[in-house]
């Protein structure tokens, strides 16, 4: 069932013991309890890190194009310091050429020069292409700067066109992403969503997959120019000083060893920072979720109290992965310079003694500081490359949960849509060793009603959750129609199964879109008839766009009453053949509450339907009542007979209805353990064991006094001891839970 994806709420008690503690209305940890602190080590850094690279692999044909692309650009970037050195060997010959006497050779001048002492002067102007008497060769001046622009704008172009084509492959990748996360949170049990604060789980979709795109943008591209880079002036240093190159080379082994000693410690930021932004977002989504409620409490403070703790866990996160981290670039720029200043010196030196021209060490400055700098974008990336790891470890942690058990290969299907429902001898427990529901059997055949009551934590909701296959019983079978509902697929079993719970979910969209939610592709007319049978067109033409009319994310512009009506329409337009109802509306009005009343009749006229009830006026028609107390089933019967009993439901109804109450009669309900149902089926009188003996449970048909109009669409009336029937007591959200209409 697409709209129902949490339980509604009632047996929290019983759920696993791994659920966070005390969660709020939204989901996370708000004002009286929340999630723990997160681990801040990084489970597996280099195999998340491959793991992210290989998300990329559906596009290798795409990558090896980026490879070739940047291959050329660098290629062509690299040569041009050496083209231009040789501007600068043209201009500094054409500048020593000209103070040199016109019309003798080079030779001759050397000679000269050596004859004279000046030997470091003639080795000088031995090692450089001059002619004495000659200025700067402009025409080759600029053939060579025509070539280095050329080399540039080449190089440009190509670079371009690898962020282009990488750009889109990394795109692609998020898409795919954000695909296998939203395909996955279908096929997820509703125990991960039991356990998960709602913001915590917004987080990693939205957050996270939003940093790993800024990762990947960031790294790929430069990773790729940096590595090509490094290589390319290696080989063109050594070819210009083996010597010099060789020097260069000491920046490799300090790189690597500051770049470790720095990520040891960042990495363990940066994984505590993303979990501590997620905990932030479920603190903020509950707030805002819970607001009215928080005000009414007055509890703002305490929200506002814990929200800086939160804020203040995220800020030292942060600010340390951030501190950490950011050392890496300067230290890199500082271990660069070192190393410039040594090429400039030795360099020098090499000039002066015509070992080298002053255009090869200029280059080799030039190739020196594009060597240190590619370095130094690989230490600085590394702050970049843990953050976006951190956030692929949530996104993959969630990838990889335990998803719901597939549906079978050849499905089951029911011979019809009678909507017969049975449970024969099913056990549930949501906690090893702690027994919830023991031997049920029961059989609720088509168009009866099954009233299920107790207290707030008695179960009732379990068994909703068996019958649409949220959880699985860990023995016996529930059927439909016959059929195995573990055999059947669940798109198949929520078909068939319909509900319609007191929280409402409404989606923004007009309301012929809310109702048409119900079942893709209905009609027009079809759907006019739903909301005709629900009594969603009685006020929906005193709007002014009529079905046209947009809702807004929380539906705020129709009443509470409304919202349930349409609720109603949508599971009338389902058709299903099995009905969950929960008929509490005490938060509308009584004119709106008699036409959700009559609406409720109506949809489940001919359909086999669960009712979980909070008023017990509103059941006494009911054709079973189960009493649920700690998960099991105390006591079941009519209305009538479960009255004379006098036993559990019984103090329940005089607890509503009578005067009074008499304290020192307020017995605790029997034993759980006491109350375990052996075997009794609607449509047949079983007995219900206990200490005292056999309680006997009867079938369908039961009669009660009828008096006033119900919600089940029968006379309803309190007890003959009481002269006026009390307003129930409102309980918002003691079923609580999504609304939905279908699955």
């Amino acid at each position: 069932m697409s709209d129902a994806t949490k339980s509604t709420g009632d047996d929290t008690s019983s759920r696993p013991a791994a659920a966070p503690p005390r969660r709020g209305p939204g989901g996370g940890g708000g004002p009286f309890g929340g999630p723990g602190l997160p681990a801040e080590k990084s489970a597996d850094f280099r195999g998340s890190a491959l793991r992210l690279l290989g998300t990329l692999r559906p596009d290798r044909v795409g990558l090896i194009g980026v490879l070739v692309l940047g291959v050329v650009s660098v290629i062509l970037s690299v040569l041009g310091p050496k083209v231009l050195g040789e501007a600068t060997n043209v201009i500094f010959a054409g500048v020593i050429g000209k103070g040199l006497p016109d019309g003798l050779s080079k030779q001759q001048v050397v000679d000269g020069l050596v004859k004279d002492g000046d030997t470091a002067r003639a080795d000088m102007i031995r090692g450089l292409d001059v002619v004495p008497g000659q200025g700067i060769d402009f025409s080759a001046l600029q053939l060579v700067l025509g070539i280095v622009l050329a080399l540039y704008v080449l190089s440009s172009v190509f670079g371009w066109l690898q962020s282009y084509v990488l750009n889109g492959i990394i795109q692609r990748t998020v898409y795919r992403l954000r695909e296998q996360i939203e395909q996955k949170i279908h096929r997820l049990p509703l125990s991960y969503f039991d356990k998960q604060p709602r913001g915590e789980l917004l987080s990693r979709v939205t957050n996270d997959i939003d940093n790993i795109s800024q990762t990947l943008s960031q790294t790929i591209s430069q990773a790729i120019t940096s590595l090509l880079t490094v290589v390319g002036v290696v080989v063109m240093m050594f070819v210009i000083s083996p010597w010099l190159a060789l020097i260069a080379l000491v920046t490799i082994p300090l790189t690597l060893v500051v770049t470790t000693l720095i990520a040891k410690r960042s990495q363990k930021l940066f994984v505590a920072q993303w979990k501590h932004t997620g905990e932030l977002n479920a603190q903020i989504e509950e707030g805002y979720s819970g607001h009215a409620l928080v005000k009414v409490f007055g509890r703002h403070k305490e929200v506002e109290q814990r929200f800086g703790e939160k804020n203040e866990e995220l800020f030292k996160a942060s600010f340390g992965a951030q501190f950490v981290s950011g050392i890496i670039m300067p230290a890199m720029m500082f271990i660069g310079n070192l190393v410039y200043v040594a090429i400039a010196v030795v360099g020098g030196l090499l000039v002066a003694n015509g070992s080298m021209r002053l255009g090869d060490v200029q280059a080799f400055i030039q190739y020196a500081r594009q060597f240190t700098q590619p370095l130094s974008q690989l230490g600085s990336m590394v702050n970049v490359l843990q953050s976006g790891v951190a956030s692929a470890e949530r996104v993959f942690e969630l990838l990889d949960a335990d998803e719901q058990s597939p549906d079978p290969a050849t499905p089951e299907r029911p011979a019809g849509r009678g909507g017969r429902l049975a449970f024969e001898r099913v056990d549930f427990d949501y906690v090893p060793d702690k027994p919830l529901i023991r031997d049920l059997t029961l059989v609720a055949e088509p168009g009866q009603t099954i009233a299920i009551v107790g207290p707030t934590g008695a179960g009732k909701t379990t068994l909703v959750n068996l019958i649409m296959r949220f959880y699985e019983p860990q023995s016996g079978r529930i059927t439909l129609d016959g059929a195995d509902i573990a055999a059947m697929s669940r798109a198949d079993l929520r078909s068939r199964t319909g509900m319609v719970l007191q929280d409402t979910w409404l989606f923004a969209g007009t309301i012929r879109d809310n109702i048409a939610y119900g079942r893709p592709g209905a009609s027009e007319e079809e759907i006019l008839d739903a909301a005709q049978a629900s009594f969603v067109d009685r006020f929906v033409h005193s709007l002014p766009e009529g079905y046209d009319t947009v809702l807004d994310d929380e539906a705020s512009n129709i009443s509470a009453g409304e919202k349930q009506l349409l609720t109603i329409a949508r599971a009338f337009l389902a058709r299903p053949s099995v009905l969950i109802l929960d008929e509490a509306t005490s938060s509308v009005d009584t004119r709106t509450e008699l036409l959700v009343q009559r609406a409720m009749a109506e949809l489940r006229r001919d359909r086999t339907s669960f009712v979980i009830a909070h008023r017990l006026s509103t059941i006494r028609d009911a054709d079973l009542i189960l009493v649920m107390e700690k998960g099991s089933i105390v006591e079941q019967g009519t209305h009538a007979q479960l009255l004379e009993q006098g036993g559990a439901y019984a103090r329940l109804y005089q607890a509503q209805f009578a005067a009074p109450v008499d304290e020192s009669q307020d017995e605790p309900m029997p034993d759980a353990g006491q109350g375990a149902l052996v075997g009794a089926a609607v449509g047949a009188p079983a007995s219900l064991g206990t200490e005292s003996g056999a309680i006997p449970l009867g079938g369908p048909g039961a009669e009660g006094a009828p008096v006033a109009s119900s919600a089940l669409g029968a006379p309803v009336v309190p007890p003959a001891a009481t002269e006026a029937e009390p307003p129930s007591p409102s309980r918002p959200g003691a079923e609580g839970g999504q609304d939905s209409t279908r699955s």
